[in-house]
């Protein structure tokens, strides 16, 4: 048995001081000045945007929270919001994102009639490949944000030994801050390097913001003569905004663990039996930070935020060095509270997610198929309770 299965073993599930705080909440124990940071965070995070602050000309929602709220009005989760993503393949097999006609990414909102020009939401071209994805859950992505580079180059290397069938990939993205090579590990492709990235991208693409990172409006429908009647040109933010939803997310507490027993615990140990664990990685540690309760902390997100062939479950769209069939694993902190899985909410079971896996996740997918009913009611109790 490996380390990283033998970590899920009965007797060696580790409870973080995080996993206390409900849904929505800050990281357990932060300082006043880091509690304030949150805070102020939070607020900018709930605050919609207006087409006088530089809303537009064409998004998708006018605030954050618009998609990352739920359950409840935990704020920083997820409303299950679908978003379409659009391209073509060339003829030699490669992909185009289509950006001269607004991709890859659809904005599906318009700011109306502003100098002469109505601006209206983008429709996808007819012969395009699209593809749905969930916005997904934010809680607990700073402690990913705070681990080491090298750990996840690690996991890639030890799966590429021990798994190679199902060994993933670290995602190299451009980090735009910097000009230099990083590591992918936000978003379906794990193509955003960092939570600061993902903030100005957000910002941008979601929302129509430009600012530091992202100084340069899109184009609605690719289009960028348009942008002479953009009311508010310019650069929408001076980097606050951004700092702030950094601020938010960093230090937003991972999801509570539910019930745990017996059955749960054994489910544990079948999970990583059958492989689900040689992706879904249980325990990763945060490095050294500035933030105590962000240094060096044991935490459990159930990923390796590697890229995996998924075969037919892939979403078509190529980004970065993501291709078609590369998704990251998504983790399963959190899985109870989702009423929709996969990418693009096509199950509506944890069964039904399991069954759709494909390329690198069949191994794992006969292995439940083949379990006893015994092993498998307990397996499914573990995933309920996470």
């Amino acid at each position: 048995m490996t380390a990283f299965r033998a970590s899920c073993c009965l007797g060696a599930v580790l409870l973080s001081a995080a996993a206390v705080a409900d849904l929505g909440d800050p990281l357990p124990g932060l300082a006043p000045d880091d509690a304030a940071r949150f805070e102020a965070g939070k607020e900018e995070f709930s605050a919609a945007e207006s087409v006088e602050e530089g809303l537009g000309p064409v998004f998708n929602e006018a605030s954050c929270v618009a998609c990352h709220r739920g359950p409840g009005d935990a704020v920083g989760g997820t409303n299950q919001r679908l978003e379409t993503r659009f391209g073509r393949y060339r003829t030699d097999g490669t992909f185009d994102p289509l950006t001269e006609l607004g991709g890859s990414l659809l904005q599906d909102h318009g700011i109306g009639s502003f100098n002469g020009v109505e601006f209206l939401g983008e429709v996808v071209p007819a012969d395009a490949v699209t593809a749905q994805r969930r916005t997904t859950p934010l809680f607990g992505l700073g402690m990913v944000d705070a681990t080491p580079t090298s750990t996840f180059l690690g996991l890639a290397l030890i799966q590429a030994i021990l798994h190679p069938s199902t060994a993933g990939t670290p995602s190299v993205v451009t980090d735009p801050t910097t000009n230099r090579l990083a590591l992918g590990k936000f978003g379906w492709k794990a193509q955003v390097p960092s939570l600061f990235v993902f903030s100005g991208d957000a910002y941008l693409n979601e929302m129509g913001i430009t600012n530091p990172i992202f100084p340069d409006e899109s184009c609605p429908g690719g289009d960028c003569s348009l942008l002479a009647a953009n009311p508010a040109p310019g650069l929408n933010d001076d980097g606050e905004g951004v700092e702030k939803f950094n601020d938010f997310m960093t230090l937003l507490a991972p999801p509570p663990r539910g019930h745990r027993d017996f059955y749960t615990e054994y489910g544990n140990v079948v999970a990583a039996s059958i492989g689900c664990l040689d992706c879904h990685t249980q325990t990763l540690r945060t490095g050294s930070n500035a933030v105590a309760a962000l240094d060096q902390v044991a935490y459990h997100p159930f990923s390796d935020f590697l890229l995996h062939d998924m075969g037919s479950l892939g979403d078509g769209i190529t980004q970065n060095r993501a291709t078609g069939k590369l998704m990251r694993t998504q983790p399963l902190w959190g899985l109870r509270t989702q009423e929709r899985l996969l990418h693009d909410g096509r199950a509506s079971s944890i069964v039904e997610a399991i069954r759709a896996h494909h390329g690198q996740g069949r191994a794992a997918r006969r292995e439940f198929e083949s379990l006893n009913a015994f092993d498998r009611f307990t397996l499914l109790a573990f995933l309920n309770s996470l």
